[in-house]
């Protein structure tokens, strides 16, 4: 890969990942105010419940999506970025515009989530 396209991706995790640690950090005083709240009924606390839970489970994904990206920042520091974790091969450029953080090309991803499901 080209130093050039190393550069655009690098810039591209590194905002995402910007974004993500703004959005978890939102979260976070999210989940603190609705702690805080003065629960009147059970129709509030179903609310709350609802709404915390909820805020927890965006926090997950936003956690493990951030894991995935610091992994790519390594991968293009190390000179390892877009190479497929299971078949070595290149990762395509089309791919990695969609996806920047991708682990898998497209066929091992595909073998990949038929092993998790």
């Amino acid at each position: 890969m080209r130093h050039t396209e190393l550069e655009f991706f690098k810039d591209m995790l590194t905002d995402r990942k910007k974004q993500i640690e703004t959005n978890i950090s939102g979260v976070e005083k999210e989940i603190e105010q609705l702690k805080g709240l003065e629960l009147n009924d059970e129709g509030d606390h179903a609310s709350v419940s609802n709404n915390n839970m909820v805020e927890n489970a965006i926090g997950l994904q936003q956690e493990t999506e951030l894991l995935e990206i610091e992994l790519a920042l390594s991968k293009i520091a190390n000179k390892q970025f877009g190479i497929c974790e299971m078949c070595e091969d290149d990762v395509s450029i089309a791919r990695l515009k969609v996806k920047p953080h991708a682990k898998y090309c497209i066929d091992c991803r595909e073998i990949a989530e038929k092993n998790h499901a």
